[in-house]
């Protein structure tokens, strides 16, 4: 069976926000969708099969929540499939959701990433972060690892501390991530936490887990993001203008327990945990399916994944658009911001937008694909090679992640 060429043709968001009592999932899933709907031009009779990415049933109070939403969406008869790969579900669902198309067995999916995250407690009785953090916390290795205190913020630190030793990267240095990414979001109407930072704001802030502090870390969100895919002839078909299409999809997967990446195994030498070798294999599957040799120079803009401000730093390497340990400089440098020689999260990022986790790289892929359609009003950053990154990470320790190239 041939591989047929893919595109996003609609784009749909809720606003990210901390806590939206006023809606349910499917709710909100449903606001993301008819947006997206709308703006490809079509129904949803016209949709073939759906791609739902939801991270956490704790989070929804339900499982199974995706056949819901299907059903709420009017979408009963066709198929459906469920994601979750912990903070990386929006990137794996747009993989999954891409492959329905390339391969042939739908012409048009929809792609739909929606997360609660606060509605797993009762209000009345409970604060939410320790309830959202103990539902989170099922994610790590109950036998071992999370006894001993194996929670989100901990598990990326160990990377951060790692990258700290090997390369001299220093928490001032990832500071101005956070100051750069909370920046964007006054310029993105959708954003959760747009904030005017210095260093010694982050810096002063509350110690989560060394070396993070709290504006090290991203914030917990509800929202969804929807994007519509389609086949090239049916592109032709409903004789869509202006649609972006996905130039390469790579993913790879580590090993679940951070302590076992050795350097001489099966993914090569990309080094021990400083290096995030998973995330060097993603770039490189989708470079090489997308024809770039030179990232820095061959893309306009990226969204990477920021959970935490060190993990960008960190990305900027292993997606080549520096050298190792040159994160730091990178970013002193200015080469990231949105008016730099290659702009990195002009969205805010999980940082400034927020973290709804099954939504979060839907959204960042809609908004590469924003980007290079020049719709992104106020953070509209310069389009020269047509070309953009969205970067998905998650699980134990950054154990999933996928990179996704889109062009116009």
């Amino acid at each position: 069976m041939d591989k047929k060429e893919v595109a996003v043709v609609g784009i749909g968001q809720t606003k990210f926000r901390a806590r939206i009592p006023e809606k349910s999932y499917f709710e909100l899933a449903f606001d993301a969708t008819k947006e997206a709907l709308d703006n490809a031009g079509i129904s949803h009779k016209e949709v073939d099969s759906a791609v739902f990415g939801i991270y956490n049933d704790l989070f929804e109070r339900q499982i199974m929540p995706d056949t819901y939403i299907q059903d709420y969406l009017g979408l009963y008869g066709k198929s459906g499939t469920r994601v979750t790969t912990g903070g990386a579900t929006g990137g794996y669902a747009f993989r999954a959701a891409y492959a329905e198309v390339a391969s042939g067995l739908s012409d048009i999916t929809l792609l739909i990433g929606v997360e609660k995250a606060q509605d797993n407690f009762d209000w009345s009785q409970y604060k939410s972060t320790p309830e959202v953090l103990k539902s989170i916390a099922y994610s790590a290795d109950m036998t071992w690892e999370f006894p001993v205190g194996a929670y989100a913020a901990s598990s990326y630190a160990l990377l951060a501390t790692a990258h700290m030793k090997k390369y001299g990267t220093t928490e001032e240095q990832a500071a101005l991530v956070s100051i750069k990414n909370h920046s964007n979001a006054f310029k993105n109407p959708y954003a959760q936490s747009p904030l005017k930072l210095s260093v010694k704001d982050v810096m002063d802030s509350r110690m989560i887990t060394y070396p993070f502090k709290m504006y090290d870390c991203s914030l917990y969100t509800e929202g969804a993001s929807v994007l519509v895919l389609m086949n090239k002839d049916t592109v032709k078909k409903y004789k869509i203008s202006d649609p972006v299409w996905v130039m390469g999809i790579g993913s790879s997967n580590d090993k679940s327990f951070t302590g076992f990446r050795s350097v001489h195994d099966a993914l090569g030498n990309y080094g021990d945990i400083a290096d995030l070798r998973n995330h060097y294999e993603a770039a490189r599957i989708a470079y090489k399916m997308a024809g770039i040799s030179n990232p820095f120079k061959e893309l306009d803009v990226a969204e990477l994944h920021d959970a935490f401000s060190f993990t960008e730093l960190q990305a900027y390497e292993a997606m080549g658009f520096t050298t190792r340990g040159g994160g730091g400089r990178f970013i002193e440098e200015g080469h990231s911001l949105i008016d730099g020689d290659l702009p990195v999260s002009p969205s805010g990022g999980l940082l400034g937008a927020g973290h709804a986790v099954g939504a979060t790289g839907v959204m960042q892929i809609g908004e590469v694909a924003k980007q290079l359609k020049g719709e992104a009003g106020e953070r509209q950053v310069k389009i020269e090679k047509g070309r953009g990154l969205a970067h998905s990470i998650g699980g134990p320790g950054s154990s999933y992640a996928t990179v996704t190239i889109l062009g116009v």
